[in-house]
């Protein structure tokens, strides 16, 4: 989770501007993170430009849509700072600069200096995520990915940008061996599964530790997808039957729907589309509230993971948070020391009846470390094969919106486009653990799932974890294809 679109949003943009995620790292170890700035519902637009997006190494046109208005003028103030908070309030979600002040916002602006717009990573209305190239004397490196959601009323609700600089750039490894050391660098505990699924099943190439289970972040949203998938095939949901936001469903950040009033209508389609491209929690839990928790509990045994009394009773995001933010640790240990039926019982009748703490509230979490049993795990294993599941479902021409939903954006893995025709991404950033989850088709038909999870539990992950953990995964990619 995050506002400012975390401290590491793993996609494009990949991570987060440290100004920025200080104050919403630890919303991440909750409901995780994951990212996407771009997405889907049918097949929107997705249009990747390649290096720059206008001949002659001119500005990519930004598309013609809310996202696209005020990723303008965000460009244009760029070249303006710092921007007077008026202004600033005049395009920017009154609750998001709760979080994030216009002063602190302008100082990260600063330090990435102007932007010119190089290419469009993919777009719906409501979102747009785009590379920008840099001006600036503070020492930014030439590029940098940004990442802009609305809300309902056209105001910047989400927010986000990643730089990695050159000098810091993981060289991509070329073997098994370097890959697992260049997981192996950014955290002490790796979790790995790269696999061939053209026929169905996980069949192993190559991997660390794969049956294992780990916290996946906001990989858990996968498990939801399925369920929701398994919704409409029996005709329970639709993809248009509209969903009303109410307090009970309500979740802090990541997403924009938080930030909507209570009792506006949400399509299914677009709940989906924003679990899966923004991390939005409460699209999340709206979604958990139509299907129930015992349709996704379901999802986990349906979609094959070996154990899944480790995810039972599945929690919301809002729940999450709850167990972090009341009577903080007490809670969260006596919520893990219970069995599942103590673990109900104690949501049923503490966390799910207590008012969600406001916005504020996140500024708390970086102090609070990970409580073992808190949140969603699942093996690499796991992962590969609720790919695999939603793989045959989303064949089916009354589910396609599954695929058009986790293929809308590549997570930055960015393969090349003369090899590889279609990626899905879902993963999540904690804080302590960083989760990705791919799975890559070949022009020629062959279909490969790359599930990484590293995890240190002892400290907070480095800056540099999202961009190691993505020239790994792009690099396993390329192996997997070869053997």
């Amino acid at each position: 989770m995050t506002t400012a679109r975390r401290s590491q949003r793993f996609s494009r943009p990949s991570s987060c501007c440290r100004a920025l995620s200080s104050l919403v790292a630890a919303a991440l170890l909750l409901a995780g993170c994951t990212a996407s700035q771009s997405t889907p519902t049918s097949k929107a637009t997705a249009t990747a430009t390649a290096a720059s997006g206008a001949p002659g190494g001119g500005a990519a046109a930004l598309p013609d849509t809310p996202a696209g208005a005020q990723a303008r003028w965000l460009v244009a103030a760029t070249r303006r700072l710092p921007i007077p908070e008026a202004e600033m309030r005049a395009h920017v979600n009154p609750s998001f600069l709760s979080l994030l002040t216009p002063a602190q916002l302008n100082q990260a602006l600063q330090s990435v200096g102007p932007l010119t717009p190089v290419a469009i990573g993919a777009s719906l209305p409501w979102m747009v995520g785009f590379e920008a190239s840099t001006d600036s004397t503070q020492g930014a490196p030439p590029r940098v990915g940004v990442g802009i959601a609305v809300t309902s009323n056209g105001s910047i609700g989400d927010l986000s940008w990643s730089a990695t600089p050159p000098s810091s750039a993981p060289a991509p490894p070329t073997t098994w061996d370097g890959v697992d050391a260049m997981l192996r660098s950014v955290a002490p505990q790796v979790r790995l599964l790269v696999a061939d699924v053209t026929s169905g099943s996980c069949r192993p190439i190559h991997a660390i530790d794969p049956a294992t289970a780990a916290p996946i972040a906001s990989a858990f949203k996968l498990y939801v997808l399925a369920a929701l998938a398994t919704a409409v095939r029996s005709g329970r949901l639709s993809w248009d039957q509209q969903l009303t936001l109410t307090p009970r469903v309500k979740s802090l950040p990541s997403g924009v729907l938080q930030y909507e009033p209570d009792g506006t209508r949400v399509s299914v389609r677009d709940a989906a589309a924003h679990m899966i491209a923004i991390s939005d929690n409460t699209a999340t839990d709206l979604l958990i509230s139509a299907l129930g928790r015992p349709a996704v509990e379901a999802a986990l045994t349906a979609t094959g993971m070996a154990d899944p009394s480790q995810d039972e009773p599945f929690l919301t995001t809002r729940e999450s948070f709850l167990l972090y933010l009341l009577g903080w640790p007490d809670l969260a240990r006596r919520y893990a020391a219970a069995d599942q039926a103590g673990r109900r019982a104690l949501l049923a009748t503490v966390v799910d009846p207590a008012p969600l703490p406001g916005l504020a509230a996140v500024k708390t979490l970086p102090t609070r470390a990970p409580v073992a049993r808190v949140g969603w795990f699942a093996s690499a294993q796991d992962v590969c094969r609720a790919y695999v599941w939603l793989t045959q479902t989303a064949r089916q021409p009354a589910l396609a919106p599954i695929g058009n939903v986790l293929e809308a954006d590549d997570g930055g893995l960015a393969l090349d486009r003369a090899t590889w025709r279609r990626t899905w991404f879902k993963g999540g950033f904690g804080g302590t653990v960083i989760a990705a989850a791919y799975l890559a088709t070949t022009r020629s038909g062959r279909s490969y799932v790359v599930a990484a999870v590293a995890e240190d539990r002892s400290r907070p992950l480095p800056e540099t974890a999202a961009a190691s953990m993505l020239a790994a995964i792009r690099a396993a990619f390329t192996l997997a294809a070869r053997d």
